[in-house]
């Protein structure tokens, strides 16, 4: 007998109901379903369709990741039924609506050489953190007026929301704590300029953000780095009277300087040099 074989008489077997549901949904690109799929492609009653999902779960062909999302476990992760897909399309779903950032966001755009094990979801509605097949998801929610700078990625045929190059920088900026600091934050300055990133952008994305902390440290890591920004004289304008830190992942220790309005928490030849 077959490896396949094996597998399908070990699982247990599907009622012709339960085949043609997850024939027609994995024919249509579906990996992760909800109840409504179920309801629809069934033409079945809510009450019905939960009763699908949870039979189907019990014999192995279905994996419940949240309240009502189910991911569909193919015949080939054989007779364990062990298997996930990519944590992107999974996040897709943790909240809705989102776009991945921060730290995954840097990693995305190759502008880390860290592999960050969290997946951070960016989101204007209220969920819940939580971990997915040992994979820990970190929602952060923000006002509607954050939510935005973020483009589309086709993941494995679905399509997931990423903060752009510039979103990301800018985020980070924002939230430091969430791309493993300004040190962090300064390689990824780095390599987005060498890929060409747009600085009026970064300029206007910080107009919108409306965050002083964000602003000053932009500028003093453009200063610090030798990076151009074109903007710079109307983001100096802008910045606030308070002193914020450089780093909020760090102790309140250190100088402050008044040009730019921030307590310098991290040593600067740390950072990157500064081009003459």
């Amino acid at each position: 007998m077959s490896t396949i074989e094996e597998t399908q008489s070990k699982r247990a077997g599907l009622s012709i109901r339960e085949s043609r549901l997850l024939s027609r949904l994995a024919s249509e690109g579906h990996q992760i379903i909800s109840i409504d799929d179920i309801e629809t492609t069934l033409d079945v009653a809510p009450n019905t369709a939960r009763e699908i999902a949870s039979r189907l779960t019990e014999k192995g062909w279905l994996d419940r990741l949240l309240p009502g999302r189910y991911l569909i476990i193919p015949l080939a992760a054989g007779e364990e039924a062990i298997y996930t897909t990519h944590e992107y399309l999974i996040a897709a779903h943790v909240a809705e609506p989102m776009y991945i950032g921060y730290y995954s966001a840097l990693s995305h755009h190759g502008l880390t050489e860290q592999v960050p094990r969290t997946v951070y979801v960016v989101t204007p509605t209220r969920a819940q953190s939580r971990e997915i097949h040992g994979v820990p998801y970190r929602v952060t929610t923000v006002t509607e007026r954050k939510f935005f700078g973020f483009e589309p990625v086709s993941i494995e045929g679905t399509t997931v929301h990423v903060s752009d190059l510039e979103k990301t920088l800018v985020d980070c900026a924002d939230h430091p704590e969430f791309c493993g600091g300004i040190r962090e934050l300064a390689t990824a300055m780095v390599a987005a300029d060498e890929q060409g990133c747009s600085w009026p952008t970064v300029g206007e994305y910080l107009e919108r953000l409306d965050n002083g902390a964000a602003t000053k440290r932009i500028v003093y890591l453009a200063d610090q780095l030798g990076i151009d920004l074109p903007t710079r004289e109307a983001l100096v304008g802008s910045f606030t009277s308070g002193y914020s830190l450089l780093d909020p992942t760090r102790p309140e220790a250190g100088p402050t300087t008044s040009k730019y309005r921030l307590r310098i928490n991290v040593e600067p030849d740390t950072l990157g040099p500064t081009e003459s």
